[in-house]
């Protein structure tokens, strides 16, 4: 019963639209814009590196604390259904007519909060790919090296809890509607490479 708890909080957290909420701040409408997805990678392309911030944060931050309060509730394996709760709250919002992000800065922060050895290593991994080459780059080495790099942090079971969640994020990019990319940037927005 503990798992369908964190579950269902980790759900009710990653429902929180971050991203519809700071781009309504600036003015911008996420699902008209862009590729029209409301998540931090839109926002980012939207509003810019600074006004998007927040939107990283949060999407990052709704799972890591569903992620602690998992872990609280039902130890390591109730922290993973927390943040599958989480991600799948993302993707699929009830407070946003289920129409959400794709779940990767979900994925991120409770990863972070799981694996906070591994989380920190492939930040400074991001980080650094992103100075040599760009922040889409480091992004992708920082999320695809996380399992790797937790196979000399962690027990090879959170491993695949690991793995797990990231067949999630493959599986909500396989069911989500695809969107047309409207052909307008929001006003103000950060011009692209």
């Amino acid at each position: 019963m503990g798992y369908v708890v964190a579950a269902a909080l980790g759900y009710l957290l990653g429902s929180i639209p971050v991203a519809l909420i700071v781009a309504r701040r600036h003015g911008v409408d996420l699902r008209a814009t862009g590729d029209g997805n409301p998540g931090a990678w839109n926002a980012l392309e939207q509003l810019g590196a600074r006004a998007a911030l927040p939107v990283f944060l949060g999407d990052a931050g709704k799972a890591f604390i569903a992620a602690l309060a998992g872990r609280a509730l039902e130890g390591w394996w109730g922290g993973y259904a927390a943040v599958a709760g989480a991600m799948v709250g993302h993707a699929f919002p009830l407070f946003a007519g289920f129409r959400g992000g794709k779940s990767v800065m979900c994925f991120v922060g409770g990863g972070i909060a799981l694996s906070p050895l591994a989380g920190a290593i492939c930040l400074a991994l991001c980080g650094a790919v992103t100075v040599a080459r760009s922040f889409a780059w480091g992004a992708r080495v920082g999320v695809f090296a996380f399992p790797v790099v937790q196979l000399a942090t962690d027990p090879v079971t959170h491993v695949i809890g690991t793995g797990a969640l990231m067949c999630l994020i493959g599986l909500l990019f396989a069911v989500q509607p695809r969107r047309s990319a409207p052909a307008r940037s929001a006003p103000g927005a950060a011009p692209r490479a």
